[in-house]
């Protein structure tokens, strides 16, 4: 008898549910966080077994370590609503969307693939937040006393005396020991762009991802490793999942993925003028789209060329994919 397990994780402890076929509820457990015990709790539990849990920070891990001992594993990307809240009233909600077949979202994971080159991509994505966070406390603090500083020279070695020298003696130490912190993230955050450059390279499919315009060495590295929306048909083939095509995007959009496709769309705009998705753009202004979402347009289309190439393993030929982004349904 198939078997339909939700798991609510917390960081010390999760809840188990498991359904019956016929969804009655056949057992609950709370088990510690921890990979033994959660193996061990799975394996307790007989006949071919179905797990769904929620996408979050621990989901690549969970899936890791438990889908080899399930027949199948949901990553669920699960709307909240208000109501009655519990550990086990998710978890059995989980368990009975997975038995009903109502699990709207599923999130594809492949853990082993990219593991290295996700790890140094969320390594340099979190130096490069903490390089900023400093930078903006050493502008703060000389706003502060009334000193304007406009543009980067403020971070610099080479006049980095003269702005010292505004400051009084005990908003000086301050200043130094930021300096001293932001010179240490400047170095850490480059050695990490060369690990994280160096990983990706290993990958077949980043050099012909990186000939897209605006796609470079870096936001390719952050691009490859990204989990994407994918629903699995009855023949147990994954595909991209059907979503209502907007002109802006929803709440639960991937940051990161906005990130990298509206960077590549600005370096687009500034850096290919001669490019036919350049020339797509200007013809969207000339037919009265404002600028803003024009520019949504254009990373959406350089998404689409993305996945596209990515399918093929093919480099970006501009007449071709461009011409091809532009005649897309929907677009």
């Amino acid at each position: 008898m198939q078997r339909y397990l939700g798991l609510d994780v917390h960081a010390a402890s999760s809840t188990l549910v498991v359904l019956s076929e016929s969804g009655k509820r056949l057992g609950q457990s709370v088990i510690e966080t921890h990979g033994g015990a959660l193996v061990e709790a799975i394996r307790a539990i007989p006949g071919p077994k179905r797990l769904c849990f929620e996408e979050g920070t621990q989901s690549a891990w969970l899936y890791e370590i438990l889908s080899p001992h399930v027949t199948e594993t949901v990553v669920a990307m699960v709307r909240r609503s208000p109501g009655q809240k519990s550990d086990a009233l998710d978890a059995q909600g989980l368990a009975e969307k997975l038995r009903s077949g109502q699990v709207e979202r599923s999130v594809f994971k492949a853990p082993s693939q990219f593991s290295l080159l996700r790890e140094r991509a969320r390594t340099h994505s979190t130096i490069g937040r903490d390089l900023v966070r400093v930078q903006a406390r050493l502008k703060s603090l000389y706003r502060s006393r009334g000193i304007r500083t406009p543009g980067a020279s403020v971070y610099g070695l080479r006049r980095r005396e003269v702005w010292l020298d505004q400051l009084p003696r005990a908003a000086r130490s301050s200043a130094e020991r930021f300096y001293a912190q932001l010179d240490f993230l400047v170095g850490l955050k480059q050695e990490a762009e060369q690990d994280l450059i160096r990983e990706s390279k290993r990958h077949r499919i980043t050099p012909l991802l990186e000939t897209i315009p605006g796609l470079g060495p870096i936001r390719v590295a952050r691009l490859v490793p990204m989990s994407s929306d994918w629903v699995q048909t009855p023949d147990r083939r994954w595909i991209r999942a059907e979503v209502q095509h907007t002109r802006g995007l929803g709440r639960r959009h991937n940051h990161v993925l906005k990130d990298i496709f509206k960077g590549a769309a600005m370096s687009v705009l500034v850096h290919y003028p001669d490019d036919p998705l350049y020339r797509d753009y200007q013809r969207l202004l000339e037919g009265g789209t404002k600028p803003t979402l024009a520019r949504v347009t254009l990373a959406r289309k350089l998404a689409s060329t993305a996945l596209a190439l990515w399918k093929k393993e093919e480099p970006y030929r501009a007449e071709r994919d461009a011409t091809a982004q532009s005649r897309a349904p929907g677009r």
